[in-house]
């Protein structure tokens, strides 16, 4: 594969966000890797080793282990968490501004 892959945003993930996005166990991807069907790079986070994955490579390992079904419900869970976690971001957001406008408010008068 060649180099653009591993440079590129959100062609790559961790083995941990591998295992959350794709309903895949540890062991599937150390099986995977030792087996040398999926490519890899040792990184550090914090002093944290991680090993980086190609995602298009991992997609198909999801589809081998749980089938083109499996992998659709589980893409279509992963995305709700996201859009839930965002959606309580803003939740906060929008608090936090209601309360800048009310002291702004107040304080006004």
């Amino acid at each position: 594969m060649t180099e653009s892959v591993w440079k590129k945003q959100g062609e790559t993930l961790s083995h941990k966000n591998a295992c959350e996005e794709f309903a895949i166990t540890e062991d599937e991807l150390f099986e995977a890797i030792k087996a040398g069907r999926l490519q890899y790079r040792q990184n550090y986070a914090h002093g944290n080793p991680y090993f980086q994955l190609v995602r298009s490579e991992v997609k198909s390992l999801a589809l081998e282990i749980r089938g083109t079904t499996g992998v659709k419900e589980q893409e279509a869970k992963h995305k709700v968490q996201e859009i839930d976690k965002e959606m309580n971001s803003l939740k906060r957001r929008l608090a936090s501004l209601e309360k800048q406008r009310r002291v702004l408010m107040d304080g006004g008068k």
